[in-house]
C-alpha cells in the first residue's frame, strides 16, 4: 500500500523554479531519506509534503486521500524540525501534551499518550523537567515525542540531528532507527549527511538542483550510481575520479591503461570520452594487489590515521588517488607502495552526459 505519493510535483517562486516534476512513491512503513547539498530542495520538497509550502503544479496524497491542499493538521502527519521549538515555561510533560490538550482529548487519553511516548523515547525520568535542564540530544527527543503523540502513520523529520555533537548524533540515530524499527510508522528524513542517510534509509533520494537524481536503496546507490553527481556526492573519501577514453577493451589516459575485461557495461560498449571512478576501499596495497587486472608502484604523500582506518593520499596517472587501508598498516608518506584495483567494482560514466555507463 502507498504511504506517501507525490506525483509530478512543482513548485515556483516566481521565475525561479525551485522544484521540477518530482515523483515519489513511498510504500507504507518505508523509512525514505531526502539527502543533497544546501540548496537542492529537499527541506522545501518535505514543507510541501507538510502543507507549508503551496505546490505550483502536481499532487500530494498520504494514505490514498489527495492532500495537495490540505492543511498540515488535516495531513496526519507528525513534524519534527531542526531546531527543537520547545516551550521554555513548560515541563517535558507539558510540551508533549500541549497539541494534545489543544485539541481537547480526554485526559486519560493524554496521558496514556504521553507515557507511551516516553516509553519509546526512554525519557521517563525527565518528564517533570523543564527544557533548560535537558541536554541536546534529551531536547531532540522530546522534540520527536511531541510529534509521537498524535500517534500519526507518517513522520516528517527536517534535519533534526544537525544541532547536536557528533556522538549524540551517532546516538540518537540508533534511537531514531530503533523507533522506526518497532513503530514500523512512514518515516521521510531530510538531510545533508550521507552517513545519516546510508545508515537509516531504506531508500535515498539524491536531490540536486530540485530534481532527484537517483531514488534507490543505499547499497544500489553507493555500487550502481546513475550519474558521475551521485557517485561523487555519496562516499568519505570521495570516489577517485580519472578522466580519459574507452579504447576497445581498455581506459587510457595521457598515463595510464586500464583493462576493462570484466567490467558490465549498461547499453554495450563504445569507444568515447569518458570518466571512470573507483572508491578508496576497493583499492588494495602491498601482496594483495600483486594479482589485480591493474596495478602499478605509486610513493605515498600523506597518511591520515583514523583508528579503525588509515587513508593514505598519493598520485596516479596524474590523477589524485585516495587509498582506505586497515587501521594497522604499516605505511607513511614517501613510502613506494604497489596499488591495484579490479576495474569491475568501478564505475565509467559518459563525459558529456556524465551518465552511467
Amino acid at each position: 500500500m502507498t504511504s506517501v505519493l507525490v506525483k509530478d510535483l512543482t513548485l515556483k517562486f516566481g521565475a525561479l523554479t525551485v522544484l521540477d516534476t518530482l515523483n515519489i512513491d513511498i510504500p507504507e512503513g518505508e523509512f525514505l531519506v531526502l539527502l543533497g547539498a544546501s540548496g537542492c530542495g529537499k527541506s522545501t520538497l518535505l514543507n510541501c509534503i507538510a502543507g507549508l509550502l503551496d505546490v505550483t503544479d502536481g499532487e500530494i496524497h498520504i494514505n490514498d486521500r489527495n492532500v495537495t491542499w490540505a492543511e498540515p493538521s488535516e495531513r496526519g502527519i507528525g513534524m519534527v524540525f531542526q531546531s527543537y521549538a520547545l516551550y521554555p515555561q513548560m515541563t517535558v510533560a507539558g510540551n508533549l501534551s500541549f497539541g494534545l490538550r489543544n485539541a481537547r482529548m480526554p485526559k486519560d487519553e493524554i496521558a496514556a499518550r504521553v507515557a507511551r511516548a516516553a516509553e519509546v523515547l526512554q525519557i521517563e525520568p525527565l518528564l517533570d523537567r523543564k527544557p533548560a535542564a535537558l541536554s541536546g540530544g534529551q531536547r531532540q527527543r522530546v522534540a520527536i515525542g511531541r510529534a509521537l503523540v498524535r500517534d500519526v502513520d507518517v513522520f516528517l523529520f527536517d534535519e533534526p540531528l544537525s544541532n547536536l555533537d557528533a556522538k549524540l548524533r551517532a546516538d540518537l540515530r540508533v534511537e531514531i532507527k530503533r523507533l522506526h524499527h518497532n513503530l514500523k510508522n512512514t518515516m521521510i528524513y531530510v538531510t545533508h549527511d550521507q552517513v545519516e542517510a546510508m545508515t537509516l534509509a531504506d531508500r535515498i533520494a539524491i536531490m540536486k538542483g530540485g530534481v532527484i537524481q537517483q531514488l534507490d536503496t543505499p547499497t544500489e546507490i553507493y555500487n550502481r550510481p546513475i550519474n558521475k553527481y551521485v557517485a561523487g556526492f555519496i562516499g568519505s573519501p570521495e570516489i577517485n575520479f580519472f578522466e580519459g577514453r574507452i579504447e576497445g577493451n581498455h581506459f587510457v589516459t595521457d598515463d595510464l591503461n586500464i583493462p576493462l575485461a570484466e567490467y558490465a557495461f549498461q547499453s554495450g560498449k563504445l569507444d568515447r570520452p569518458a570518466w571512470f571512478g573507483i572508491r578508496p576501499e576497493h583499492i588494495l596495497s602491498g601482496d594483495m594487489a600483486r594479482d589485480l587486472p591493474f596495478s602499478q608502484e605509486v610513493e605515498i604523500e600523506i597518511v591520515e590515521p583514523m583508528g579503525s582506518d588509515t587513508l593514505a593520499w598519493t598520485t596516479l596517472g596524474g590523477h589524485p588517488l585516495r587509498i582506505r587501508m586497515d587501521g594497522q598498516a604499516a605505511v607513511a608518506s614517501g613510502t613506494r607502495l604497489l596499488v591495484g584495483f579490479d576495474p569491475a567494482r568501478g564505475s565509467f560514466f559518459d563525459a558529456a552526459s556524465e551518465l552511467r555507463l
